[in-house]
């Protein structure tokens, strides 16, 4: 089928829309099908559009369903779209309905949608392939790894690290870029007041999965995750992770994970490195758990379910004209 991919967020961005999309149109395409990428639809006709993000993708869903109303329409569901947006967004309530099939990235996120919409619901783990192990340096790294947003709550690691025994070792490092001058500003004066923790800035994806591969551990402290991808690639280099329980973080890493601790808390943050860094039990846990989750984020997994949803359209699928 020729299929049309519309993410919010071009390659420019290199944040996780686009490493999704870029990763499915891929899988699609080693399928046999003709995938384009736009962030915008151009208008040419597809079989098939498979749109992320509910609010953003709004106008190529709508113009896209309004012309080919009996053509197949995907639409993957990201975690401002689950935990915000279909809450109190007319677009993104719209597009959910005009969607033949809606995708999340983790299993809570069904939780999120009434009935009538979670049947028609698929749930798709995003993926990363394994990575090699590193060599670590003396002390122990921490990573956090995104762009410096509100919903990322991105400081809230480095917080954390004031209250660290005098005696850890732990130094905290963030890869992601600022998408504001104040956040920008902010970073600098944490880096500044805070010893144990740096901004990296953006940093190429190639590099992250570097310094990835010789961390001790991921911390996420989001305020919503629809499924971070970023989970994925640390569980893909074997490194256990600590996460805000959120639904979106339960959902990759299962209920009974023993990495959680509440949203905005960077004492009970702190006291999960701290016990990750001096407890081996607690952090041999830690990595059992993540190890078993990590069956679930295999590249091959998420293909077969991508291209399962895109199969369950292909018989009824009118062809585009030219």
């Amino acid at each position: 089928m020729r299929i049309v991919l519309i993410t919010p967020y071009g390659r420019e961005h290199r944040n996780g829309n686009w490493h999704t999309a870029a990763r499915w149109a891929r899988f699609l395409r080693e399928a046999g099908h003709a995938v384009r990428t736009q962030v915008e639809w151009d208008g040419r006709p597809a079989d098939l559009m498979l749109a992320l993000h509910a609010r953003r993708s709004f106008p190529a869903i709508r113009a896209f369903s309004e012309r080919f109303p009996s053509r197949p329409l995907l639409l993957a569901l990201t975690g401002t779209d689950l935990y915000r947006d279909i809450r109190e967004d007319a677009d993104a309530q719209r597009a959910l309905e005009l969607a033949h099939r809606l995708i999340v990235l983790q299993e809570r996120g069904l939780d999120e949608l009434a009935p009538h919409l979670a049947a028609k619901t698929r749930v798709i783990y995003q993926s990363a392939p394994d990575t090699a192990r590193g060599a670590a340096g003396p002390a122990f790294e921490v990573l956090v790894i995104g762009h410096l947003r509100e919903e990322k709550d991105p400081f809230r690691t480095a917080l954390a690290t004031a209250h660290l025994p005098d005696e850890s070792r732990i130094r905290v490092t963030h890869l992601g870029g600022a998408l504001s001058e104040e956040m920008a500003e902010t970073a600098e004066m944490a880096q500044a007041k805070l010893p144990r923790w740096s901004w990296a800035g953006d940093v190429p994806h190639r590099a992250v999965l570097k310094r990835l591969s010789r961390a001790r551990l991921l911390v996420i402290s989001s305020l919503m995750e629809g499924g971070a991808n970023v989970i994925c690639e640390a569980l893909a280099a074997d490194v256990p992770v600590l996460a805000s329980r959120v639904p979106g973080n339960i959902g990759m890493l299962g209920e009974d994970y023993p990495g959680y601790f509440p949203v905005g808390d960077e004492r009970q943050l702190a006291k999960l490195l701290s016990m990750a860094e001096s407890d081996a039990d607690f952090y041999a846990a830690l990595a059992s758990r993540a190890r078993q989750r990590r069956a679930l984020m295999r590249p091959e997994q998420e293909a077969s379910r991508l291209r399962q949803a895109v199969a369950e359209f292909e018989q009824s699928a009118a062809p585009a004209c030219p």
